[in-house]
């Protein structure tokens, strides 16, 4: 008999709830990227938490708005993709945006539609006084029917509870990868999001979210180890406020995003930047398909329909990738 359990926990939630952070959390090891900014997260990430007798492959994704254009559309989509192929699925709310206005709608519709388990995680406690957080969870309690946990990712109040309750919920199954790992993206994914997460501190109004960065080469024989990180831009004028005068902004950007690397590789980094142009590169599908984002199936961001039920005992959904911290 099988005494493990294993399987996939997606967060899910609107922009700027806290969920990288708490999947950083989660996880013990900075993994998501984290700024003060909404829709900081374009992509979903994996992080791995194994225990003795569990092991859990948190999924970060997409916040979840309304959202028109193609890129952002193909987000949400993302996102809904991950509810999918949970074994459990975690909204996580943000009470500080809940003491001001309460807003069910897209939450509930997200978790009337998987038949995973599913509860919520009522994140940013620190920030609200403690009868306003027991009046939230009443009040979320009755607007999702889910069991409700008060959490602070950022100062990990009740994080180690939430995760243990969880566990109790995955599927027998051996873990799906080994103990050791925190993740089953490549190290070369992290090193891309790290420059991102600079870009998102060091700039302004629009150009953070026009920026894309992708990795063309990660020689780690190099020592110093060797990275080559194109930055793509969607019009020239972004070019040249992403270099600045005498190119001091990119210079400063590559030291900055440079110190993250190597304190994440634990390893010595020469970081070449290189910014191009690649324009309109959030509006075309076919840019977006080149860059690995999901490209939206219709005009409208549309869910696939359900699936007939399984009734036999429940399996893990989970994708047996084991490409582990490889670049």
């Amino acid at each position: 008999m099988n005494h493990t359990r294993a399987g996939i926990v997606t967060l899910a939630g609107a922009p700027n709830v806290g969920k990288s952070t708490l999947l950083n959390a989660f996880v013990g090891e900075k993994l998501s990227i984290v700024t003060p900014r909404p829709q900081t997260t374009w992509q979903r990430v994996a992080g791995i938490f194994s225990s003795p007798a569990h092991q859990i492959i948190f999924l970060d994704t997409p916040g979840l708005f309304a959202a028109r254009d193609l890129f952002h559309r193909g987000m949400v989509e993302t996102a809904y993709r991950a509810v999918e192929d949970a074994d459990v699925v975690l909204a996580v709310l943000d009470a500080v945006a809940l003491r001001r206005r309460s807003r069910w709608g897209v939450l509930r519709a997200l978790l009337e539609q998987t038949r995973a388990p599913r509860m919520a995680a009522l994140n940013k406690i620190d920030a609200v006084p403690g009868g306003a957080v027991k009046t939230l969870v009443v009040e979320a309690e009755r607007a999702l029917d889910a069991p409700i946990f008060p959490v602070s990712a950022l100062e990990g109040t009740g994080v180690e509870e939430l995760r243990e309750a969880l566990q109790a919920e995955l599927p027998r199954s051996p873990f799906l990868f080994p103990p050791d790992l925190i993740a089953s993206d490549p190290v070369r994914f992290f090193a891309a999001e790290l420059v991102r997460e600079t870009v998102f501190e060091l700039y302004r109004q629009e150009i953070p979210y026009s920026v894309f960065c992708r990795l063309e080469q990660f020689r780690e024989d190099d020592d110093p180890v060797y990275i080559q990180a194109i930055l793509y831009v969607e019009r020239s004028s972004q070019k040249g406020i992403l270099i600045g005068d005498g190119g001091r902004a990119i210079r400063e950007l590559g030291s900055r995003a440079r110190t993250k690397i190597e304190r994440f590789v634990d390893r010595r980094v020469y970081l070449d930047l290189r910014v191009k142009v690649l324009a309109g590169w959030r509006r075309k599908r076919g840019h977006l398909r080149r860059l690995g984002f999901a490209v939206p199936r219709g005009h409208e961001t549309k869910r696939p329909p359900r699936q007939p039920v399984d009734e036999s005992p429940r399996a893990p959904r989970a994708a047996r990738r084991r490409t582990g911290k490889a670049p």
